[in-house]
């Protein structure tokens, strides 16, 4: 919803001050420099980019409309459904887990978080990691250092959506130049004309540019920068459930673990301590 925000307020200070200042409107609508940059622009970013790829960034460019999903709610969840299992482990030992891991979707658990199991990727991370511990083969040294690698592998893969984007962003100023030359084309072979129909050609030359620039730094960039910060927030998912993990691994009691989770949460989604307390709690009593 911010991007639409954010769209139709430059748009509204750029298009107004234009007119505030005399500028004629029917000047700028030039359908054809659209199509002509913007379709030079997608041309190129699918021959740079894998069919899943584009799969990819389709579904991602969607979500820059929606807000994030990693909200104080989620976290809570999430925090509330780590701590009940590293109970149930601290209670009856790590292959109680056995059958939760094996079909989360059929554990007594899992299920009590929809919002979690919805999440493939968060339910896959939890499971995966909990079945090694249940394995008892590796240590935490071992188990933290695949973490990390798969942490980064999956940072990478969600970045490559906003570096594709900020590419095509790049290119839009200079499709935007190849559709000014090819109006100066046009208007260096009508040099005949009388100046007010040359200088309008010009004119139609010139918002080739403006088009290419207002596209890429009013529209594509900003949907790059939206990209980058839900792959980070993505990212800081996995990094939590790790940490929660990892000090279960070492010995920590489930409040603990579960204070260590909390305290690598960004500031606007981090619950206070209280807070998560009391909503443990509550939970239990259901």
């Amino acid at each position: 919803m911010m991007v639409i925000v954010g769209w139709l307020v430059a748009l509204g200070c750029i298009f107004g001050a234009y007119v505030a200042i005399g500028g004629p409107v029917a000047a700028l609508i030039q359908p054809t420099k659209f199509i002509m940059i913007f379709g030079g622009a997608l041309g190129a970013f699918i021959a740079a980019n894998s069919a899943p790829a584009l799969k990819h960034t389709i579904s991602g460019l969607v979500s820059c409309f929606k807000g994030s999903k990693y909200t104080r709610a989620f976290y809570m969840e999430l925090l509330a459904l780590l701590f009940e299992l590293l109970a149930k482990v601290r209670k009856e030992g790590l292959m109680s887990l056995e059958s939760d891991v094996e079909e989360p979707d059929k554990s007594a658990i899992f299920t009590k978080y929809p919002t979690i199991l919805a999440n493939h990727h968060v339910v896959e991370f939890i499971t995966d990691y909990l079945r090694l511990m249940v394995g008892g083969n590796l240590n935490a040294l071992e188990i933290e250092n695949l973490m990390d690698n798969e942490i980064e592998t999956h940072h990478h893969e969600e970045m490559h959506l906003s570096h594709a984007v900020a590419k095509m962003s790049d290119a839009l100023p200079a499709f935007g130049i190849v559709a000014a030359v090819m109006g100066v084309v046009i208007t260096m072979g009508s040099l005949h004309l009388p100046p007010p129909e040359l200088g309008a050609l010009i004119a139609k030359a010139l918002v080739g540019a403006f088009l290419g620039i207002l596209l890429s730094y009013g529209f594509m960039a900003p949907l790059a920068s939206v990209l980058e910060t839900k792959a980070n927030e993505s990212a800081k998912v996995l990094q939590t459930i790790k940490v929660v993990l990892l000090a279960s691994l070492n010995g920590f009691s489930p409040q603990v673990a579960v204070e260590f989770g909390r305290k690598v949460l960004y500031s606007n989604e981090r619950p206070s301590f209280r807070e998560l307390e009391d909503d443990i709690k509550s939970r239990k009593g259901k």
